[in-house]
Order: structure tokens, then sequence, then C-alpha cells
């Protein structure tokens, strides 16, 4: 069944997210704020290391860097664009209609929580490969690695920001569900070199939304997502 890995990704996230529901809603509020903390360290050296793989190769030279050009202008023309487009503000207009239909008005976190999981389990290479897998070889089983290290994610989000973690699984399904439909057309696109680079690109993102959580609101991640497509373009282009 095509799709059938996205829908226990979505399971995992749904059952790592009432997990941490429930545990969140024993926690005093200086331990979630512990608990947001250690999200935010955790989330920014799992970003760190995601980029560092792809920035620093090891030669017999020593150590080289690579790929600084490709975040400087991807980042720089794509936060642009985002800023344009303002994603940042529609995401979280998106957050607000969700925070009313489940009656979460009084959750101060809420959007927050959304936002931050959303960001954390969608960008990524994996959230592409998989869906791809699923779609053309029927093999589902990256996304069941992915869907456990979801669940963590997410439950961790959810015991210290609330329920609002547990409504990524939306633009989880949507996006993944998307990557599924066009996984044939993107299949030849989406080379070692242009996930190597939207990779690195991604982590960077991840890295920035544990900046946000240890720090409160510095960078509108939402409004640099258009350049992971800038990444990929960049390695068809300068293949």
């Amino acid at each position: 069944m095509v799709g059938l890995g996205t829908l226990i990704n979505a399971a995992c996230v749904l059952l790592g997210g009432a997990m941490g529901f429930l545990f969140g809603r024993a926690l005093k509020e200086r331990y979630q704020d512990i608990m947001v903390k250690a999200c935010g360290l955790s989330t920014i050296f799992i970003g760190a290391s995601g980029a560092f793989q792809h920035m620093l190769l090891v030669t017999p030279e020593g150590i080289e860097t690579t790929g600084s050009m490709l975040l400087v202008i991807t980042l720089c023309l794509g936060g642009l664009l985002g800023e344009i487009l303002d994603i940042e503000g529609r995401i979280e207009q998106f957050g607000e209609w969700l925070k009313v239909k489940s009656r979460s008005e009084r959750d101060p976190r809420f959007i927050e929580g959304f936002t931050s999981a959303s960001f954390t389990i969608c960008i990524g290479a994996m959230a592409i490969i998989g869906p791809m897998n699923d779609a053309i070889d029927h093999d589902y089983s990256l996304l069941i690695t992915k869907g456990i290290l979801d669940a963590i994610v997410v439950m961790a989000l959810t015991s210290s920001l609330g329920k609002g973690a547990i409504f990524s699984v939306i633009p989880l399904v949507l996006w993944q569900g998307a990557m599924t439909l066009l996984a044939r057309l993107l299949m030849p696109v989406m080379t070692e070199s242009a996930l190597a680079c939207l990779s690195l690109v991604g982590n960077v993102l991840i890295f920035c939304v544990g900046i946000n959580l240890l720090f409160g609101k510095k960078v509108k991640v939402a409004n640099y997502l258009p350049a992971l497509v800038l990444s990929v373009l960049w390695a068809v282009f300068a293949a």
C-alpha cells in the first residue's frame, strides 16, 4: 500500500505526543522549563552534527570545509523570499486556527510547540527519501525508523511545550504525502549531491529551531524554508 510508511510515521508521532502530553501534565512549570531547555540543547547539537557531517572533510592534509557558499547564498536568497511571502506569519495563522479549533486558547505555548515540532520532524532528507522509497520501491523501512525518532522528539516537545506539538502530525502527513505522490517526478532530481545539499541546509534550520527553544524566538525559521528548494537547485545546476 503506497503511503503506508507515512501513516506509520504519523501514528508514531501521535503515540509520542500522547505519551508526552500525559507526562507533561504531571510536571510543574519549573520542570517543564528544564525540559524545554533540554530539547533546545538536543536540537542544537542534532542540527550542528548533521550540518558538520556535510561541511567537514577529512583529507590527508587535514580537515577542510565545504558548502559555505551554498549556505550563504541559499539562506540569504531563501530568507529574503520567505520574508516577502511571510511564510512564518502564515504558519502562525494556521497555528492560531488550530489553537481555536482544538479549544486551546489558554495554552500560551501552543503555537511554539506546533511550529517547533513541525520543523524538526518535517525538515530533512529522511522526510523526502522515505516517502519516495515508499512510493517507488514499496519500502517504508526508512519511515519506520524516522517514525521512532519523531515519536521521541514529539514526546519531549509535547511534555515541555504542550499539545500544540502533537498537531505537527498535520504538516507531516501533508508534506510526506506530497512527496509520495510526486516521487516519480522528483526521483531524477534528488541525486546524492542534491540530498547532501538539502541535508546541510535542513540541519542548519534544525539548529535554528534549537536556538529558538533555548533562547526564545530569535530566528524566523519558516521564512528560510525556500532555502531548501534553492539547495536542491544549487546541486542540479552545479553538477
